[in-house]
């Protein structure tokens, strides 16, 4: 494992979003296992919220999808999430998180196109579209 995940898996486990996606996967009935780049892939969540082919919370990916769906730009994808975790001092992280996609709701009806998260993570990645703005400057003529 590189350095820079070693200690993305460390902050994370010290400022306790890994810790807090561990509880969520053990509610949601999930099985854990190691991942790669110190990743703990949670397969088999049961709980239907969020909706999401997968979430992270710390350096926890959780899906209700089988074991082999974490893998490529998705699994990229999530990975990029464990390290927003860290960047933001863990569980602030979900309360930012919520007021971006009220943000991405505003501006384009849907909660990850203008979500600065989600942006950062790479929409396509995240198999998330790309929603204009409902509004437009106007210009004049």
């Amino acid at each position: 494992m590189r350095g820079r995940h070693r200690a993305r898996q460390v902050v994370n486990y010290v400022n306790l979003s890994t810790p807090l996606g561990l509880l969520i996967a053990v509610a949601g009935r999930a099985r854990v296992r190691r991942g790669e780049h110190g990743l703990l892939y949670a397969h088999g969540y049961r709980i239907r919220f969020p909706v999401a082919g997968a979430f992270t919370v710390g350096n926890v990916v959780l899906t209700a999808q089988e074991d082999g769906y974490l893998t490529g730009a998705l699994l990229r994808h999530e990975s990029r999430h464990a390290t927003q975790y860290a960047f933001c001092v863990g569980l602030p992280l979900l309360v930012l998180y919520v007021l971006a996609a009220v943000f991405s709701l505003v501006i384009c009806g849907h909660p990850a196109s203008w979500n600065v998260f989600e942006r950062l993570a790479d929409l396509d990645e995240g198999g998330y579209p790309r929603h204009a703005a409902r509004w437009r400057r106007r210009t004049l003529e």
